[in-house]
């Protein structure tokens, strides 16, 4: 004859023990090309943690405030893996970059963050969901009223810019190749929101 008290016991236990495995797992479940951004908070203790429940992508949104810790219109992070590398063009205007958001750079002028750009193969994207590969039509169904010209150095390319850029508010540019495809995306202010060469 089973003994009530152990039984719940046991049931205790284990429910326990599967609570814990499921909190301390969890990274077993994130898609291979966002686990660095999963584990970005403890290696980098200037980026944002993540709210109970949010998911990797929530750290993987550039917003027209910034991305993660680097902000529009503040200083880089002194804590952090935000920094300088490699050769530098001017002491004036700094690029900055971080092993836990590969394929994306910042522009930093006066001492202040101005743009953030994403290219490459980043997981980055805005909160619309566009990134790195999203096509003109899916700009034009979620972000309409862009202002175009074309690209200075891809023949059929495009730049797509926010209508409110000319404000002085941070806004949205997006670079398109000749096959309609979005091949950067930048987040920042005028004049450096449209620099076409890093710097300049």
């Amino acid at each position: 004859m089973k003994n009530p008290r152990i039984t719940t016991a046991i049931a205790a236990v284990l429910a326990l023990t599967t609570t814990v495995a499921a909190c301390s797992s969890g990274g077993d479940t994130v898609p291979a090309d966002q686990a660095s951004a999963s584990a970005a908070p403890s290696a980098d203790p200037s980026l944002p943690v993540a709210p109970a429940g949010a998911t990797p992508a929530a750290l993987n949104t550039l917003t027209l405030e910034g991305l993660g810790s680097l902000k529009l219109g503040q200083p880089v992070p002194a804590r952090g893996t935000w920094a300088e590398r490699g050769a530098q063009t001017s002491d004036q205007c700094r690029v900055v970059s971080s092993p836990d958001y590969p394929g994306v750079y910042a522009i930093v002028e006066g001492g202040t963050v101005r743009r953030i750009t994403v290219a490459g193969a980043s997981a980055v994207k805005l909160v619309e969901g566009l990134g790195v590969g999203s096509t003109r039509a899916n700009i034009d169904a979620d972000l309409p009223g862009f202002a175009e010209e074309p690209h200075k150095y891809v023949d059929g390319g495009l730049y797509l810019t926010a209508p409110n850029a000319a404000s002085g508010d941070a806004a949205v540019r997006f670079e398109l190749d000749g096959d309609g495809m979005v091949s950067a995306m930048h987040v920042g202010m005028m004049p450096v929101l449209g620099y076409v060469e890093g710097c300049a």
